[in-house]
């Protein structure tokens, strides 16, 4: 599974937004300024987040975006699947003989289960040093 711009920028935009949980909207000129990115890329990204309802924009001189839920109850599977869609190793999993599809689906699941138990705090806390690095065994 190869995880695009898409999916990167927008994680970065949720950590961020994390980072700032409960202290009033970030704009994403901010953060794509801090992040040396495309203003303009992020405002297409955070489209489908506000959609999905993972955040929130607040309009005005003071505005930007907030996350709609505390930071430890949005995975970064939930924003993986928002921007990227679902998470599948291969296409056609269902069409492949038995050892192969047993295969994909055991990829499948070891990198929903990564995603799925990666939080947004998680992330947050660990881009500000105030966690250990994370290794993961898929």
């Amino acid at each position: 599974m190869k995880i695009s711009t898409k999916g990167r920028y927008g994680l970065t935009i949720m950590i961020e937004l994390g980072k700032q949980y409960g202290e009033g909207p970030l704009p994403l000129r901010k953060i794509a300024a801090e992040n040396d990115l495309s203003e303009a890329y992020l405002e297409q990204l955070v489209g489908p987040l506000r959609n999905s309802g993972l955040v929130k924009s607040v309009r005005g001189a003071y505005g930007g975006y907030m996350l709609t839920r505390h930071p430890r109850e949005i995975s970064a599977g939930d924003v993986i699947r928002v921007l990227e869609g679902p998470i599948q190793p291969v296409e056609g999993i269902e069409d492949e003989k038995q050892p192969q599809r047993e295969l994909w689906v055991r990829i499948r699941d070891a990198v929903k289960n990564v995603l799925d138990t990666t939080t947004i705090e998680d992330l947050a806390k660990a881009n500000n040093g105030e966690t250990e690095s994370y290794m993961y065994y898929i």
